[in-house]
C-alpha cells in the first residue's frame, strides 16, 4: 500500500477514539469487535484517502464507512458470538456507569439496524438526513425505525432505565 500521507495519519490519530466509541455502541459493548471495525474502517479510508474530498468532512465519511462496515459484518457473520458480561472497571460515578451499562445491554439486545439508527441519531447526534445517507435508507425509514427502536429499547429496559440522581 505504501506509506501513509501525513494528513491521513493526523486524521486517523485524531478520530480513532471517537470511531471506537461509536463502534462500541454499535456492537453492544463488544470491545474486540469494535476494534476490528475501527481497524477495517481506517483501512478502507486509507485505501481511498486520495479520493476523499477533505473539504467535505472526512469525519462524516468515516462514520458512514464504520456504520456500513458494521451492518455488513452483521449480515455476513456466521457465528453468533455474544459480548462478554464482564466490563472493565472504570472511574466515574457508580450510577452513571450503571446507566451506561444498562443502555449498552439494551442496545445489544436490539437488531443491528435499530441499534445503528439509535447510535447515529441520539449518540452521534446526527440529523435524519445524515443517518439516512449513512445507512442507505430513506428519511422516512429512519424516522419510523427510530420510533420503533426507542419503543423496543424502553420495553426491554423497563424500570432498569432511570435517570441517575444529580449530586
Amino acid at each position: 500500500m505504501g506509506e501513509a500521507p501525513g494528513d491521513y495519519l493526523e486524521f486517523a490519530t485524531a478520530r480513532s477514539g471517537y470511531l471506537f466509541r461509536t463502534a462500541c455502541l454499535l456492537t453492544g459493548g463488544d470491545w474486540h469487535l469494535a476494534e476490528d471495525l475501527v481497524q477495517e474502517t481506517l483501512a478502507k479510508m486509507f485505501r481511498s484517502w486520495r479520493r476523499i474530498d477533505r473539504r467535505r468532512s472526512p469525519v462524516a465519511y468515516a462514520h458512514t464507512v464504520l456504520v456500513r462496515t458494521f451492518l455488513s459484518h452483521r449480515r455476513l457473520r456466521s457465528s453468533r458470538e455474544r459480548p462478554s458480561d464482564w466490563f472493565p472497571d472504570s472511574a466515574g460515578r457508580a450510577d452513571v456507569v450503571e446507566l451506561r451499562l444498562t443502555l449498552l445491554d439494551g442496545l445489544a439486545r436490539l437488531a443491528a439496524k435499530d441499534r445503528a439508527v439509535l447510535v447515529l441519531r441520539y449518540w452521534e447526534d446526527r440529523t435524519v438526513e445524515e443517518t439516512a445517507a449513512a445507512m442507505k435508507i430513506s428519511q422516512g425509514a429512519v424516522r419510523v425505525r427510530s420510533l420503533r427502536a426507542l419503543r423496543r429499547l424502553r420495553e426491554l429496559l423497563g424500570d432498569e432505565l432511570s435517570e441517575p440522581a444529580v449530586r
